[in-house]
């Protein structure tokens, strides 16, 4: 079985419906033709959708309504209160999906490069909401390459007093190694995306990709 398969198996990683509507959306933002107006476009309506599947997966309480037509109404209302964490500076590009779903969502932030002495991912700046460890956090970041800058964001949540079970990581396309990696390293932890890629090659750089989002979507490319 393929590093792909075992990563589309897992119980804790979830694909977005395979429809027609995605792959084409899929397809302009992988295109390295696409303009960066249609590009940002285009990335944003996947990022809508992933924040609205993310939703699904946290816990609902039962909750009663009266109708304009005076009859109770047996619906769910989410059962805790929720907030976003943006690793910069890409994941940036996903906090207007979340607000646009989520009214006055608070988001916090959070720089993670990599030490040029040692190699590892490490934490350089962090700016969380006071109450975040009694809410449930929408972690976003588009590309899951490795899941080193990743797991030390979650590592930082934990350090805040996040529940492990409380946080579900968002992205747009992540490598199997990353995804496989961040799964087992995190037991409770779930991930949503849009696509899972082959894999990466002796760069780091997931295949086959989109390049570098946040220089695309920024409008940064060299």
């Amino acid at each position: 079985m393929s590093l792909s398969e075992q990563a589309s198996g897992h119980p804790r990683l979830h694909q977005l419906p395979q429809t027609h509507q995605l792959k084409a959306l899929m397809t302009i933002i992988r295109d390295r033709a696409t303009k960066r107006g249609d590009f940002v476009f285009y990335s944003d309506r996947v990022i809508r959708l992933l924040v609205e599947e993310g939703l699904n997966y946290l816990p609902v309480v039962a909750k009663e309504v009266t109708t304009p037509m005076e009859v109770p109404f047996q619906g769910v209302a989410f059962e805790g209160r929720i907030c976003g964490v943006s690793i910069m500076r890409a994941g940036e590009s996903m906090e207007q999906g979340l607000r646009d779903v989520c009214t006055s969502v608070r988001i916090g932030k959070v720089l993670i490069q990599r030490d040029e002495r040692t190699a590892q991912p490490k934490l350089y700046y962090s700016k969380l909401p006071r109450d975040i460890s009694d809410r449930w956090v929408l972690l976003l970041d588009p590309m899951l390459a490795t899941g080193g800058s990743a797991s030390k964001c979650v590592e930082v949540l934990l350090e805040a007093g996040v529940r492990e079970e409380r946080i579900l990581f968002i992205n747009l396309i992540c490598a199997p190694e990353g995804a496989l990696a961040m799964l087992n390293k995190f037991s409770k932890m779930q991930i949503v995306t849009a696509e899972i890629d082959e894999g990466i090659d002796d760069r780091k750089f997931i295949l086959p990709g989109l390049g570098d989002f946040g220089d695309r979507y920024f409008g940064t490319e060299d």
